[in-house]
């Protein structure tokens, strides 16, 4: 199974790097190879490198595979927190974005990118929870001049109806 796993601190994030098609099981292994490097060095990023895995001639796995291996990445330890990008040439099939959108509607951040300059600058992202970085809205106390109504009516009116 041709794999190189580098750990890169400057960034901190996990990178595995795959050259060669691998079946159903060597994906699901590299992947919870992945993860539990992830959990042992404390780190909640991950980058999953497949530019250089040739091509195949027809789609690799099924939706139901995908959707295993998703499971295997979770069951490993990767969890709502954490983040898994996915970095790739050629999608041809659709399989790593139909990865992507399965972990993302498991729960879990992961994302798909042609470009690794935008999969590390999403990766190195602040930790904060989605409901951290939003913002709230704070009421604003209006006066309003006495005699004036309180409510306002908003009509809206189809285009080209012209009543």
């Amino acid at each position: 199974m041709p794999l190189e796993l580098q750990v890169i601190r400057a960034s901190e994030f996990v990178r595995l790097n795959a050259d060669a098609l691998l079946d159903f099981e060597q994906s699901k292994t590299a992947l919870r190879q992945l993860a539990y490097a992830c959990r042992k060095r404390g780190l909640t990023r991950a980058l999953l490198d497949v530019r250089s895995v040739p091509v195949p001639s027809k789609p690799q796995f099924t939706i139901t595979q995908l959707a295993a291996l998703v499971a295997t990445f979770r069951e490993a330890g990767f969890g709502k927190e954490d983040r898994l990008g996915v970095l790739y040439l050629s999608d041809v099939y659709g399989g790593i974005r139909k990865f992507a959108f399965l972990g993302r509607l498991g729960g879990l951040q992961v994302q798909a990118f042609t470009e690794f300059e935008r999969a590390l600058e999403w990766l190195s992202e602040g930790n904060e929870s989605p409901a951290e970085g939003r913002l709230t809205a704070v009421p604003i106390p209006i006066k309003r001049p006495a005699g004036r109504s309180r409510t306002r009516a908003l009509v809206l009116r189809a285009k080209g109806n012209s009543r």
